[in-house]
């Protein structure tokens, strides 16, 4: 059975606290390099269809990091306000992805609990 596909806050921080969830923001470099989530990985939401579709390798140079797998659970895709970050969880699970999902509060949200 696949998760929830919005995440909440109070669920991001616990799975993030057990280091159960998988960040990804795909805002644009510029935004992300402006600050973000701590741990998540940067691929812009128009990279994402080809980045979801690479040999694991490739990915793996391309951004440093390992490829997720399509079984993986909880790999939570977050933008800004949460549009970009929704059109990613849609994207990830139309390749398969049955664990992606969106944090909804987005960026937004973080800084203002978190940040």
């Amino acid at each position: 059975p696949s998760s929830a596909p919005t995440v909440s806050l109070p669920e991001l921080r616990s799975l993030l606290a057990s280091g159960r969830a998988r960040l990804f923001d795909v805002r644009s470099r510029e935004e992300a390099a402006a600050g973000t989530i701590p741990g998540a990985l940067n691929i812009p939401v128009s990279e994402l269809e080809s980045a979801l579709q690479m040999e694991p390798a490739a990915f793996q140079a391309l951004y440093s990091a390992e490829k997720p797998k399509l079984e993986d659970e909880h790999l939570v895709f977050f933008c800004q306000m949460g549009k970009r970050g929704l059109q990613a969880m849609q994207l990830a699970r139309s390749l398969g992805y049955t664990g992606a999902r969106n944090y909804a509060g987005a960026y937004r949200e973080w800084l203002e609990k978190e940040g």
